[in-house]
C-alpha cells in the first residue's frame, strides 16, 4: 500500500510534527510504503520529498505565501489575527505529481501558507483516489479561520466574522471562502474506477472517497456538526506518539543534566513561540502572580521556558525563568519534561496539543484550560493525571498548578499520566486505526 502524507511543512508546528511521527510509524510497518510531501524540505529524512526544491521554486513558494498574507492584510481586523485566517487563494497544483499519480492513499494534513489552494485541493479530489484528510484545526470547515472560538457561524454558512475581519458583513471574506470550498468539497461528481481501474458510469460525490480525522473527538464533533463536512464520514484518531523515546527519565539527573536546580519545584511552559496570542501567555502570566501571592512556599518554585520568547517577556514573571530557547533535539526535549513537576498550558485555541501528550507520556502531570481537545487528555477525577482549569480563569490555573505541585499525590499523577498516553495515543494504538480507515476507502473506491 502506498501512502502519500501531504503537509505545508516538515519542521514547524504541531501539525509537521504529527505528520512526521505518523509517517516513521507507517513505514516500519510491513508492505507499507509511505511518503511525506511538503513545500519545502528542512529536514534530513529520505521519506520527505519537496516540491520547492530549486532557488526560484523556493522563491515562488514564498511569494505564495506573501500573496496570501497581503490578500487577508486587506481585510484583517488587526495584525494580531495574520495568521489566524487563511483564504487560500494562492497555491500549487500537485495533482500531477508523479508522488500523488502512484499513491494508493492520499493523506491530507496541514496544507495552508501558499502550498494547497481550495482550487488545488478540488484537483486533487477530481483525481477519484481515496483520501484521507486529518484536521489540526478548524480550517477545513470554516470560512477560513484556524479556530473559530465561540463562533458557530461555520455551521451555517460564514459571515459576519467579527473576531477576524474589520468589517464584517453577511457577504464579508469569510462567506466568499466558504462558498468557494463548498463549491469545491460539495458539488463534485467523480467516476468511480472498476477493478482494473477503468472508469465506469457510476457516479460518485466527493463524500465517498473521502474520510475526514480530527485529532480530537472535541474537533471531530465541531466537524460533523459544520455545514460543508455534515454528510462526510468523520471520525476522531489521535496523533501517535513514540512511548520509548517519549519516556521518564530519573528528575534529579535530567536536571542536573540541563543545569536546573535539583532543589525547586519547576513549572513548565512551552511554545514554538510563547507571544502568540492563542497561547495565552498572559493568562499564564497572572497565574503565577496569583500564585505568588498566595503560596506561602513561592520561594519554592522556578519556571523552565522552552520556545521563543524575549528577554523583555521573562523579566516580567514574578518568579525566577530559566529561558531554554527554541531546541530541536529530541532528547534534551524529554529530559526537560522529564526535570520538570508539572507542565503547564494557558492555550486559549487548542486541538490535540502534542506538549501535553509529550509531558505526560514522560510521567510529568499537566494542567491546562478546558478548551479545545484538552479535556480528552487532563484528567482531574477517577485518575488524575494533572488538573483542568475553568477556561481563562487565571485564578483557576494559579490553583491547578498549587495543587498539582503541593497537594496532590505526585507519584499517583506521574503514573496515571503516563498511563493515559500508553492507552490512547501510542503509536501501536493509532496506527491501527489509521489502517481501519485506509482499507475501508481502498474498498469502497476501488
Amino acid at each position: 500500500m502506498k501512502i502519500l502524507l501531504i503537509n505545508t511543512d516538515d519542521a514547524m508546528g504541531g501539525a509537521a510534527i504529527a505528520c512526521l511521527r505518523l509517517l516513521n510509524t507507517l513505514n516500519s510497518l510491513d508492505g507499507i510504503e509511505a511518503t511525506m510531501l511538503v513545500q519545502e524540505k528542512k529536514r534530513d529524512n529520505k521519506n520527505v520529498k519537496a516540491m520547492a526544491t530549486s532557488w526560484i521554486q523556493k522563491k515562488l513558494a514564498f511569494e505564495r505565501f506573501v500573496r496570501e498574507r497581503l490578500h487577508f492584510k486587506l481585510f484583517e481586523k488587526n495584525k494580531e489575527v495574520r495568521f489566524a485566517f487563511s483564504t487560500a487563494v494562492s497555491g500549487i497544483d500537485i495533482s500531477q505529481h508523479p508522488l500523488v499519480k502512484e499513491a494508493d492513499i492520499i493523506h491530507l494534513h496541514w496544507v495552508n501558507f501558499g502550498f494547497l489552494s481550495i482550487h488545488s485541493l478540488e484537483k486533487l479530489f477530481a483525481l477519484n483516489k481515496p483520501i484521507v484528510w486529518t484536521l489540526h484545526d478548524m480550517w477545513a470547515f470554516t470560512g477560513g479561520c484556524h479556530h473559530s472560538g465561540d463562533c458557530e457561524h461555520y455551521q451555517e454558512s460564514c459571515g459576519n466574522c467579527t473576531s477576524y475581519l474589520k468589517h464584517p458583513s453577511p457577504n464579508d471574506l469569510s462567506h466568499t471562502v466558504w462558498q468557494r470550498k463548498s463549491e469545491a468539497f460539495g458539488s463534485h461528481s467523480l467516476r468511480l474506477r472498476s477493478g482494473n481501474g477503468l472508469g465506469t458510469n457510476t457516479q460518485s460525490s466527493l463524500k465517498d472517497t473521502i474520510t475526514i480525522i480530527g485529532c480530537s473527538q472535541w474537533l471531530s464533533n465541531r466537524a460533523k456538526k459544520s455545514s460543508l463536512f455534515k454528510d462526510f464520514e468523520v471520525k476522531a484518531i489521535p496523533n501517535p506518539l513514540d512511548i520509548h523515546l517519549f519516556s521518564p527519565q530519573e528528575k534529579i539527573k535530567s536536571r542536573e543534566k540541563l543545569g536546573l536546580p535539583t532543589d525547586k519545584k519547576l513549572i513548565l511552559f512551552v511554545a514554538a513561540k510563547v507571544s502568540v496570542i492563542w497561547k495565552g501567555f498572559s493568562y499564564f502570566q497572572k497565574s503565577l502572580e496569583i500564585l505568588k501571592a498566595n503560596n506561602t512556599n513561592h520561594k519554592d518554585i522556578e519556571l523552565v521556558i522552552l520556545g521563543e520568547s524575549e528577554a523583555e517577556t521573562i523579566q516580567k514573571l514574578p518568579f525566577k525563568a530559566h529561558a531554554l530557547g527554541r531546541i530541536s533535539d529530541v532528547h534534551q526535549i524529554v529530559s526537560i519534561y522529564s526535570a520538570a513537576d508539572v507542565f503547564v498550558t494557558s492555550s486559549i485555541q487548542e486541538n490535540l496539543p502534542n506538549t501535553i501528550m509529550e509531558a505526560m507520556a514522560c510521567g510529568t502531570p499537566a494542567v491546562g484550560f478546558e478548551v479545545g481537545g484538552i479535556p480528552e487528555m487532563i484528567e482531574s477525577q477517577m485518575q488524575p493525571n494533572g488538573f483542568l482549569a475553568k477556561y481563562k480563569s487565571a485564578e483557576s490555573l494559579a490553583e491547578g498548578i498549587n495543587w498539582v505541585l503541593f497537594e496532590a499525590n505526585q507519584e499517583e499523577l506521574s503514573k496515571n499520566a503516563r498511563r493515559k498516553v500508553l492507552e490512547n495515543y501510542s503509536e501501536e494504538v493509532v496506527i491501527e486505526k489509521y489502517l481501519e480507515v485506509y482499507r475501508n476507502l481502498i474498498k469502497q473506491v476501488s
